[in-house]
């Protein structure tokens, strides 16, 4: 998908796919979508009625399906103009849907999805090839195979082996189930965005069209930018906070990275290092409260709970993890002597507070909405109103129309390209729900652990890991939320801490080879190799292959618990990255030295022993913190070693 140009207030798709006929039949498609998930949010009854749930679902499945192909084109080299293809494929996508959301009743009252007349059963062929064709274009080619394997699984299953035995379906049966069951492609995950994804997709987009990205670099730069090492500080807050509002990796990486990457470069930091960094802060930001992305919502859908609670628990691990990449940046800055921007080049915070009080306003007002009032499907539509008007009577905007517009599309084809996916890994869901093989997986994979509860985990860890790196991170949950979340459950993990250990090892591919998406897009900025980068990634972001660990093993850490327990646990977790971070970098704290390497040894085992479930080796920890700082004469360093600055 092509990235908008931006403009003073708004983005306008000039000169690509979407111009002319396309430009208005995408923005129009968009907008009723918008006004359609408005009345049903809302329960307005603007004509006396609103849709049954399924009739909304497929009504806005059309809408934004049809969106998705004329935004997203069939190959690399057709990115021009939209194709004859293109309208043919949007058109049939809007007759099918809306054709079964006029079904709607009969589908549920008659049974359909186990036996329909014809042209229901066509319609639901027509929905299944659109929401592969739009994985494909929307997800990618690995993406797209994954859904086809299992979209046709069921055809095969009586004939495979083991745990991959299942019900086996005929062709019709399966189009039939997978388009007019509630399981499929109409199940969870399209249920939760659009019930609740959808708004909060439109807010982000409010947010950073009106500048709100650039106005928390500025908040960044005013109180960060001129410390030691402040750009690469910079770099890490700005992308923590405009990736927790977009939850996208790469676009995080894009948009913030195109600024603090030649910022930190031109103070001192190698590139490579640069680049990973950026790398870094943006994978966390999609695991950053307090919007998350569209993956929180699933979970809270998936397990039952108000979207508060999964905002709630992660916000301790979010924390550590952007508190040692701070660490280790502050850490590399003091041993090669690096400096902070001149107090010349940086925002005068109060003036930037000033300029940008809508922001802060909005993002307070969100958050009370939240927690507050619990409204977490109105909340982002009622902020983002907040903010239109405020940004449109501050700014005087003269060419609001036309600004609206722009978002209304830039929001519709976000909405699209999620849609598109989510219609997609839906046939994965529905495949597993109607065959019976999801429960046998997680019945086998407990049987082949024995009740090892580490293997298990080591287990999920690594399909979490493999299965991060062809999937989004919104699909990559969704599969192990049905296939691996009810093992670790049923192992008497905490069901938080245990779908966030499967969210948090599914985003480290982002950061890790081969495939490293988020080193590949911040090394294509920083112009260095994609491959190296994604090493240096990897060990700024070691903490990540350890903190799920910590939280499964240790529920405090995801705010379950007593109070005591959970400031306790955030104190020894916080000791354990000061102690990771300072090996990482072999910097000393407060004795502003570089650390020898038996120092650096100990430092790194204690780290350890203090991220270890086991109150005992917490103490062995903490004894080696103090055996460390207290005595420093013990180990003492060369002269030539001593930290530059």
């Amino acid at each position: 998908m092509t990235e908008p140009t931006e403009l003073a207030w708004g983005w306008r798709r000039e000169g690509t796919r979407l111009s002319g006929t396309a430009w208005f039949a995408a923005t129009g498609l968009s907008a009723l979508g918008i006004l359609i998930a408005v009345n049903q949010v809302f329960l307005l009854r603007p004509f006396g009625f609103t849709l049954l749930s399924t009739a909304y679902y497929y009504t806005l499945a059309g809408l934004f399906l049809a969106v998705a192909f004329l935004a997203n084109p069939a190959t690399k080299a057709q990115t021009d103009r939209v194709r004859w293809f293109d309208w043919i494929a949007a058109f049939m996508t809007l007759v099918s849907c809306l054709y079964l959301a006029t079904q709607a009743r009969n589908i549920i009252s008659m049974g359909w999805e186990l036996d329909a007349p014809t042209l229901p059963t066509m319609a639901s062929f027509c929905l299944i090839v659109a929401a592969l064709e739009a994985v494909r274009r929307c997800g990618g080619g690995i993406l797209f195979c994954i859904c086809l394997v299992f979209g046709v699984f069921p055809l095969f299953a009586d004939s495979l082996p083991g745990f991959l035995w299942g019900m086996q379906f005929t062709p019709l049966e399966a189009t039939r189930a997978y388009s007019m069951g509630l399981e499929s492609i109409i199940g969870v995950p399209t249920r939760v965005l659009a019930d609740l994804v959808i708004g909060f997709i439109i807010f982000g987009v409010a947010l950073s069209v009106s500048g709100g990205g650039r106005f928390f670099m500025d908040i960044a730069n005013a109180l960060l930018g001129g410390t030691r090492g402040g750009p690469a500080k910079v770099a890490i807050v700005s992308s923590g906070f405009f990736g927790s509002l977009s939850g996208s990796v790469i676009s995080n990486v894009i948009g913030t990275g195109s600024m603090t990457i030649p910022t930190m470069t031109r103070t001192g930091y190698p590139a490579r290092y640069a680049a990973a960094i950026e790398a870094c802060a943006s994978t966390g930001g999609a695991l950053m409260p307090p919007v998350m992305g569209s993956v929180a919502f699933i979970m809270a859908s998936f397990l039952n709970v108000p979207y508060s609670t999964i905002m709630v628990a992660a916000v301790v691990p979010a924390t550590l993890f952007y508190a040692i990449l701070i660490l280790q940046a502050d850490s590399f800055a003091a041993v090669n002597g690096l400096k902070g921007l001149p107090r010349s080049q940086l925002p005068k915070i109060g003036a930037t507070f000033k300029s940008g009080w809508i922001y802060c306003f909005s993002l307070v007002l969100l958050i009370y909405l939240l927690l507050g009032l619990s409204l977490e499907s109105r909340a982002p539509f009622i902020v983002t109103v907040v903010l239109l008007i405020t940004t449109i009577y501050y700014n005087r905007s003269t060419g609001a129309l036309r600004a609206v517009c722009d978002l209304v599309l830039e929001s519709g084809v976000g909405i699209a390209s999620l849609v598109g996916i989510v219609a997609g890994i839906g046939l994965i869901v529905g495949s597993l729900s109607i065959t019976g093989v999801g429960n046998a997986f997680s019945r086998e994979l407990v049987q082949y652990a024995d009740g090892n509860l580490f293997l298990i985990l080591v287990l999920g860890a690594l399909t979490s890991f493999v299965l991060g790196m062809g999937m989004t991170a919104s699909a990559c949950y969704i599969f192990l939320a049905v296939v691996l979340a009810p093992v670790l459950v049923q192992s008497g993990l905490n069901p938080i801490a245990s779908h966030l250990f499967i969210l948090y090892w599914g985003m480290l591919s982002y950061i890790t080879p081969p495939v490293a998406l988020a080193a590949v897009a911040a090394a294509s900025i920083a112009r260095v190799s994609a491959m190296r980068t994604g090493v240096s990634a990897m060990r700024l972001g070691a903490v990540l292959f350890v903190l799920p660990f910590m939280f499964v093993y240790n529920p405090a850490l995801v705010m379950q618990g007593r109070v005591s327990s959970i400031l306790l646990s955030s104190l020894t977790a916080l000791a354990a990255i000061f102690m990771i971070s300072c090996a990482a970098e072999r910097y000393m704290y407060f004795h502003a030295r570089r650390l020898n390497w038996i120092e650096t040894v100990l430092l790194a085992v204690g780290g350890l022993m203090l991220m270890a479930p086991e109150h005992r080796t917490d103490l062995v920890g903490l004894a080696i913190l103090v055996m460390v700082y207290g005595r420093p004469l013990v180990f003492r360093a060369s002269p030539d070693s001593a930290a530059k600055g």
